[in-house]
């Protein structure tokens, strides 16, 4: 078995689900103690690890160590060159390439900084990424950060910002058998999820690449009891925005678009706010590894930690092995061509090959 697809197997064999990551953490620690003049530092459950600080540039390699909560009855698996369980795609077989790279960091022509951590599959706000930047905020001056996401081997730039909002809506309670008595706030709440059906994506262009921005309801609540008229609904919403609108000018829109709809006694409420992130194309590291890549980039689908990166001040990138469309996936998988393939472009770029 080949060492990066070995590696990969290790990693997708301990269990880490998000705030369960510290078997893992620790596993990684021990390996990565053993690896020739490295210098490492845990903090809390995340790890940074070291190599060539003396060089003048230094680059920034980043990848979560959480996965979601694994299926009954999983099982990593190794078939022919293709390793399956959950994480293996997002994002552990990443993980093993970066391993296997700083195995060697010392041939490198630039610094290395490592970054593994925490809590990234779940909100923001607990990510262990926010407190190796506040523990090391001299990580932001690496030239350029690469995010080990799962994009086909592709550079995927940039990235929507994910907002989520609760609306509650007032009504007035009454007996169901006399319903003019009241107000049925679960009533009121269809016209504002017709208003999120009918609602056409917008799509922005934003240095060659097209990003869709949507809006969801994710969630609904309401009701007191089965002879009674509710007086309140609460409705959730997801709103995934385009890299030219501010955390800001995203809650403005959200406030505009239900506008119409909310009275008096409504309540509207930002749960959670994550930035969205430029994709930095024009940036010459950016432009050279994605020449290196040998595949044109694509805009980012969703929400990853380049964004945090970037409100850090450092230009970011999701580049990794195994397909985006199987993360969480039942057959979530990597295989053996993909990860030896991230493995040459990334030691092209750091020239180690």
């Amino acid at each position: 078995m080949s060492q990066l697809l070995g590696d990969a197997l290790a990693l997708v064999s301990v269990d880490s689900p998000s705030r369960g990551e510290a078997e893992l953490v620790s596993l990684l620690e021990g390996w990565l103690a053993d690896f020739p003049d490295i210098s490492v530092q845990r903090v809390g459950d995340n790890l940074i690890a070291e190599a060539n600080l003396e060089r003048h540039e230094r680059v920034l390699l980043v990848g979560h160590v959480d996965t979601v909560p694994l299926p009954l009855g999983h099982a990593p698996r190794i078939e022919g060159d293709l390793l399956y369980g959950v994480g293996s795609a997002d994002m552990k077989g990443s993980l093993a390439v970066f391993l296997g790279i700083l195995r060697d960091a010392q041939a490198a022509k630039v610094g290395i900084s490592l970054v593994l951590y925490a809590r990234e599959e779940i909100a923001r706000s607990e990510s262990g990424l926010t407190e190796v930047l506040s523990a090391r905020p001299d990580l932001t001056s690496a030239k350029i950060a690469i995010v080990g996401e799962p994009t086909a081997g592709a550079i995927e730039a940039g990235c929507q910002g994910s907002l989520r909002a609760r609306i509650d809506l007032a009504g007035v309670r009454a007996h169901s058998a006399r319903p003019f008595m009241g107000r049925n706030a679960i009533h009121r709440s269809a016209a504002l999820v017709a208003a999120v059906g009918a609602y056409e994506p917008r799509e922005v262009e934003i240095e060659g690449l097209s990003f869709t921005e949507q809006v969801q309801c994710v969630g609904i609540d309401g009701g007191i009891s089965g002879n009674v008229v509710p007086d309140r609904c609460s409705l959730s919403v997801n709103f995934r925005y385009a890299p030219n609108r501010t955390p800001a000018q995203a809650e403005q829109w959200i406030r505009e678009f239900f506008k119409a709809y909310l009275e008096p006694g409504d309540y509207l409420e930002f749960e959670d706010n994550a930035p969205a992130a430029q994709p930095f194309l024009s940036l010459a590291a950016v432009a050279q590894l994605l020449a290196l890549t040998g595949k044109p980039a694509h805009a980012k689908v969703g929400w990853t930690d380049v964004a945090t990166l970037a409100d850090a001040g450092l230009a970011a990138v999701n580049f990794g092995a195994g397909d985006p469309l199987l993360a969480h996936h039942p057959d979530e998988q990597v295989s053996l061509v993909q990860l030896e393939s991230m493995d040459a472009v990334l030691r092209s770029f750091l020239g180690l090959s």
